[in-house]
C-alpha cells in the first residue's frame, strides 16, 4: 500500500495465468487452448492458400509463403542439417517455427493477449516432440548401440578419459537438452508477459486508483514504459521462435552426422 492512498495495489502472478475455461463445464478449453487451435487453422491456411494456385509472376500470398518456407528451409534447415540431408526435416521444422511463432505472437495481439508457452506444459509437449524426433532420427541412422556411442564417445578423447566423459556426455546430450529447450521458451514468456502485466496495471492502478495527482504522473511513465517493453517482448516472441527450432535442427544435425 502506498502511503496516503486509500486502496492497495495487488501486483500480477503466475495465478493470473490460470485462465478460467472459455465454456462452462469444459474445463479443458481454455485460452491457450483455443490459440494453439486458431494457429493450426491459420498455418494451414496460410500455407494451402499460398501454393494452391502457385504461378511464375506469385500472388502475394504465394510470395509471402515462399519467403516463409525459404527462410526454415536456407536459413534452419541446410545450415543446421547439412545441404545432403535437410530437405526432408523441412516440413517439420516449417511447422514447428510457424507454430509457436503465431502462439508467442498471440500475446500481443489485443483481445488475445496471451502466449500459449508461458504454461510450463505446452512449452513440455513441444519440447518433447523435438526429443523423441531428434533422437529417433539418429536410432534410426546409426541403431541404438551406435547412437548412443555417436552421441557419449567424442572422437580422440584418450580410453582412460570415456568414464568421465559418457556420463557427461549422456546427461548433457540426452537428458539435458528437452530441459532446456522447454524452460528457455517458457522463461521467456512467462517473465516477458508478466513484467508487462506489472507496468500495465501498476499504471492503470496509479493513474485511475489512487487520485494522486503525482502517482497519476508517475502512472502515464510507467503505462509508456508498458508499451516499449510491448516492443520489446514482441521482439523476444519472434526471436524465441526462431532459437527453438534452430536448436532442434542442429541437435537432428548432430544426432545424424557422421562424427560427434
Amino acid at each position: 500500500m502506498i502511503a496516503g492512498v486509500s486502496t492497495e495495489f495487488t501486483p500480477p502472478g503466475p495465478g493470473d495465468f490460470n485462465l478460467p475455461p472459455i465454456f462452462e463445464g469444459v474445463e479443458w478449453f481454455t485460452k491457450p487452448v483455443l490459440v494453439a487451435t486458431l494457429s493450426v487453422i491459420v498455418i494451414v491456411w496460410f500455407f494451402w492458400g499460398a501454393s494452391r494456385k502457385a504461378a511464375v509472376v506469385p500472388s502475394k500470398l504465394q510470395f509471402a509463403g515462399e519467403l516463409g518456407y525459404n527462410f526454415v528451409r536456407n536459413s534452419i534447415a541446410r545450415d543446421a542439417i547439412g545441404s545432403q540431408e535437410h530437405m526432408k526435416y523441412v516440413p517439420f521444422l516449417l511447422g514447428l517455427f510457424f507454430f509457436i511463432l503465431l502462439n508467442n505472437v498471440a500475446a500481443s495481439i489485443p483481445f488475445i493477449q496471451f502466449p500459449t508457452f508461458s504454461h510450463i506444459g505446452w512449452a513440455y509437449a513441444a519440447a518433447a516432440l523435438s526429443w523423441i524426433i531428434y533422437n529417433a532420427v539418429g536410432i534410426k541412422k546409426k541403431g541404438l548401440g551406435g547412437y548412443l556411442k555417436h552421441q557419449t564417445m567424442p572422437a580422440g578423447v584418450p580410453v582412460w578419459l570415456m568414464p568421465l566423459m559418457i556420463p557427461i556426455e549422456f546427461i548433457s546430450n540426452i537428458l539435458v537438452r528437452p530441459v532446456s529447450l522447454s524452460l528457455r521458451l517458457f522463461a521467456n514468456m512467462f517473465a516477458g508477459h508478466i513484467l508487462l502485466l506489472v507496468f500495465v496495471l501498476g499504471g492503470e492502478y496509479m493513474v485511475f486508483e489512487t487520485g494522486n495527482i503525482a502517482l497519476g504522473g508517475v502512472g502515464i511513465l510507467t503505462f509508456l514504459m508498458g508499451l516499449a517493453i510491448a516492443g520489446l517482448e514482441l521482439f523476444v516472441q519472434c526471436i524465441q521462435a526462431y532459437i527453438f527450432v534452430v536448436l532442434t535442427a542442429q541437435y537432428i544435425g548432430s544426432a545424424i552426422a557422421d562424427e560427434h
